[in-house]
């Protein structure tokens, strides 16, 4: 129950019940209520302007932000190196690998393509970092890409290179008599006159003349297909298979260092010069097949042959001489 007022009249010599006006009352309240809202409105944009007022989750947010920043900024720095690294690794892959294993080099488009369709970013989109994060997650899907390729690219070149050195050790590529066993080439490959009926026939081979019993090498890797003597002319004579569609005859043998079905590497001993089956003198003869058509044998003695010794044997194959079978 409020209290009730008096004031003194000095007029009446009394005391008066002093009336409260309600007018008065609700425009105080209305006072009150417009100061307390003017107070807490200066407060707030006190507040929203001093940045150093900060409570302690927003400093620990703002921390972690600043590490991400840095972090990521490291992160392009780093790929900045492996992309200067890749670059170079496929430069030597399309201008010096591939180049020399006779591959085609990879388009530069194939290599940074990137990724169309759907924007596979949208979920990055809307921070404060979106355009660092979104610009780094771009280039390391980018460099994962070209990872991928150039692992894929090294993969085929070792493949490439594997059979590059399978093929080379098949290849029929030294004199099957070594040059300081030999008294002469007596034949090369081509129109040469029969020793026995004194008419132009075609050699189909060379003739290495040499003593009796001089070893006989394998001119390349590969399988002894055969090792006989039921070949009409030949003598005793073996046959050698190698990859790539290469086979090689050694004819008119004294005697065999191999047996049908053995594996043989090139220099290897497989048998020993004779004079046996269609033969005029102690001799080796030597064909060349490729995919089961002979070719001229003279095209095939790089492998241990200097410039000058193989001109030297290149002009003795090429006299149209007597073959010695």
């Amino acid at each position: 129950m409020s209290k009730v007022k008096y004031y003194y009249d000095s007029e009446t010599g009394s005391y008066r019940k002093i009336e409260r006006r309600k007018r008065r009352r609700v425009g105080i309240v209305l006072l009150s209520i417009l100061g307390s809202f003017l107070a807490g409105f200066i407060l707030l944009v006190i507040y929203l302007n001093i940045p150093q007022i900060e409570t302690p989750q927003e400093k620990a947010l703002k921390r972690e932000l600043h590490n991400m920043e840095l972090q990521y900024g490291l992160l392009n720095k780093k790929m900045d190196q492996i992309q200067n690294v890749l670059a170079n690794v496929e430069d030597r892959d399309n201008n010096i690998y591939r180049v020399y294993f006779e591959a085609n080099p990879i388009p530069e488009e194939q290599r940074k393509a990137g990724f169309g369709g759907i924007n596979r970013y949208k979920d990055l989109e809307g921070f404060d970092n979106s355009k660092l994060i979104i610009q780094t997650s771009k280039r390391m899907d980018i460099l994962s890409k070209q990872l991928v390729v150039q692992s894929k690219s090294l993969d085929e070149i070792a493949a490439l290179a594997k059979e590059k050195e399978s093929l080379l050790a098949a290849i029929p590529a030294i004199q099957p008599v070594k040059n300081e066993n030999l008294n002469r080439i007596a034949s090369g490959y081509g129109w040469r006159t029969d020793p026995f009926t004194k008419v132009r026939k075609f050699h189909k081979g060379m003739d290495f003349s040499a003593p009796r019993g001089t070893p006989v090498y394998a001119t390349g890797d590969g399988r002894v297909a055969r090792a006989d003597n039921r070949s009409t002319g030949y003598g005793n004579h073996i046959r050698i298979e190698h990859d790539y569609g290469y086979t090689t005859l050694y004819g008119h043998l004294s005697k065999y260092n191999v047996r049908r079905g053995q594996r043989v590497k090139r220099g290897d001993i497989i048998g020993y010069v004779g004079s046996t089956g269609r033969s005029q003198g102690p001799h080796l003869h030597y064909e060349i097949f490729k995919d089961n058509k002979r070719i001229n044998p003279i095209n095939f003695y790089y492998g241990h042959l200097s410039p000058a010794e193989f001109d030297k044997v290149l002009e003795k194959a090429q006299q149209e001489n007597q073959s010695l079978d």
